[in-house]
């Protein structure tokens, strides 16, 4: 059994929380570098709406993010082992939006209010 909330090399999925309803969405989809007393280095992509056809894309540039997990501004997804982070797009399908990397494997988001 895992000690660890969450281990280097673990890909995951951060939806950051919106305080204004102006404000962007912003999700980030990347693996994890370190984690330490709630504090996860994270390296990848940043996804946000683009305002004209509010549709998610994703921003070219490579980051790496400092993530607190304690702070409440975060809702951290575990993606699969074998998703490739390379492919990863949204769709929306009907009233669901989902995060996929075109495999079988998806992330359904309609549970959260994204609109």
């Amino acid at each position: 059994m895992k000690n660890e909330i969450l281990s280097a090399g673990e890909k995951v999925h951060i939806i950051h929380r919106r305080y204004l309803e102006k404000e962007p969405h912003r999700h980030f989809v990347g693996t994890v570098e370190a984690y330490e007393g709630g504090v996860a280095r994270v390296t990848g992509h940043l996804f946000t709406v683009d305002p004209i056809r509010f549709e998610f894309f994703r921003r070219p540039e490579v980051r790496t993010r400092l993530v607190s997990l304690l702070s409440g501004d975060v809702l951290i997804n575990i993606i699969p082992s074998e998703v490739d982070l390379d492919t990863i797009t949204y769709q929306q399908k009907a009233k669901a939006l989902r995060v996929t990397d075109g495999s079988k494997w998806h992330l359904d988001l309609s549970e959260l209010a994204w609109m």
